[in-house]
C-alpha cells in the first residue's frame, strides 16, 4: 500500500471514530471542526505533536484575551476600531513568540486564534446573554478557551494515531510484497 493510500484509511477510519465520538458521547465536549483543525495542524506542524498541541492552545489563549478585552473593556467612542486595535495588538503577540521552539509553528497559534473567535463571535441563532461571548470567564466546558483547547488537542492526538497507523500499514504492506518476491 503507497503511503498516501495508507494515509488515506487511516484518516478515513479514524475520522469515522471521531465523528462518532465527538457527535456522541463526547457531544458537549468537543467540537468535531476544531479536532480537525488539530488534526490538520499535526500534519501541518511537520507531524510535531507537542507544537501543535502548545501552539494551537496559546493561540486559543491569546484569542481569548483579546475577547475579554473587547467584551469587558468598554470604548464606545472608537466604535469598531476598538476590537481592530485589541486584535491587532494581541495577533502581534501571537507571532512574536515564535522564537520559543514550542510556539515555533505559527500556524498552529493562527488557527488556535481564528478558532474560538470564529466560535465565540459566529453563533447568529444564540442569543447574545446566553452565547460563548457569556461565559468566556466559566470553568466548563460552555468556556469556549477550554472546549476548543480539548477540542483541537485530541484532534492533534488522531492525527498522530493516524499518522502511525498509516506507516503501519505502509509498513505491512511492503513486509508482504517483500514476501511474495522471495
Amino acid at each position: 500500500m503507497s503511503p498516501l493510500a495508507a494515509l488515506s484509511v487511516s484518516i478515513a477510519v479514524l475520522g469515522a471514530v471521531w465523528a462518532y465520538l465527538a457527535l456522541g458521547p463526547l457531544a458537549g465536549f468537543v467540537l468535531i471542526w476544531a479536532g480537525f483543525i488539530g488534526w490538520g495542524c499535526y500534519f501541518h506542524s511537520g507531524k510535531a505533536l507537542s507544537k501543535t498541541i502548545i501552539g494551537t492552545a496559546y493561540g486559543a489563549l491569546i484569542g481569548w484575551i483579546a475577547l475579554l478585552i473587547i467584551v469587558h473593556v468598554a470604548m464606545p467612542g472608537l466604535g469598531t476600531l476598538w476590537p481592530a486595535i485589541v486584535v491587532g495588538v494581541t495577533v502581534f503577540f501571537l507571532v512574536i513568540v515564535a522564537s520559543i521552539d514550542m510556539l515555533s509553528v505559527v500556524p498552529a497559534t493562527v488557527y488556535g486564534y481564528a478558532a474560538i473567535v470564529a466560535y465565540s463571535l459566529h453563533q447568529p441563532s444564540v442569543a447574545p446573554s446566553t452565547g460563548p461571548l457569556q461565559n468566556l470567564t466559566a470553568v466548563s466546558f460552555a468556556n469556549p478557551l477550554i472546549l476548543l483547547i480539548v477540542s483541537m488537542a485530541i484532534g492533534a492526538l488522531f492525527g498522530y494515531a493516524s499518522g502511525q497507523l498509516a506507516d503501519a500499514l505502509t509498513k505491512k504492506a511492503q513486509t508482504a510484497a517483500r514476501a511474495v518476491q522471495a
